[in-house]
């Protein structure tokens, strides 16, 4: 066989195997833009409570897709701009919006009561969910999902700010974890993943 016809051949077999990729490329759906964390041995849940005292776990919101923030009525920026984040995701999902739910986990149960919680979640959507326990089942809570937070002093005694983490994490409609959802993701990246899960 000439060195030509070798070249042919093997020019022939590139380019059958790149079209063999883009045609199986084509067949197989699009990743998630979250990070997928799907079968993580980690973020399994949580058991607190909201804010009218009854106790919450992740099953009560089975056949719906949950997203799970930590964070603090006080915080100035990351709270605020990802629960207005995820109250426009809702909405740009029309009727499925309904099937997402938003649970809030404070990581500042002090100040946080629960009058205080449910005020903070009606700036934003009332559907939103906000759960909170004692300084111990909180700490729990938050390593069980690799959560980081610590206080920040502030002035006074009383107005410390709280560094944590600033991502979500996704649920699927069985309740299991799917996805960690950093923050400042864009909207629209979050309504597709939600979507793909819906």
């Amino acid at each position: 066989m000439t060195g030509e016809r070798v070249g042919i051949l093997g020019r022939l077999g590139l380019s059958f195997a790149l079209c063999a990729l883009l045609f199986l490329g084509a067949c197989s759906p699009a990743g998630f833009q979250s990070v997928d964390i799907t079968g993580a041995n980690y973020a399994q849940g949580f058991n607190l409570v909201d804010t009218e005292g009854k106790a919450r776990t992740i099953a009560d919101f089975k056949g719906k897709v949950v997203v799970v923030f930590f964070g603090f009525a006080q915080c100035p920026d990351v709270c605020p701009t990802t629960l207005a984040d995820m109250a426009e995701v809702r909405k740009r999902l029309g009727r499925d919006g309904e099937r997402v739910q938003v649970v809030f986990i404070t990581v500042d149960p002090a100040r946080d009561t629960p009058q205080v919680l449910s005020a903070y979640m009606r700036n934003f959507d009332p559907s939103f969910v906000a759960l909170t326990g004692t300084a111990e089942q909180i700490e729990k809570t938050a390593k069980d999902f690799k959560v980081y937070f610590a206080k920040a002093p502030g002035k006074t005694a009383t107005t410390y700010s709280i560094d944590h983490t600033a991502a979500s994490y996704v649920f699927d409609r069985e309740g299991n974890v799917r996805l960690f959802v950093r923050y400042g993701q864009p909207v629209d990246a979050v309504v597709s993943d939600l979507k793909r899960l819906l």
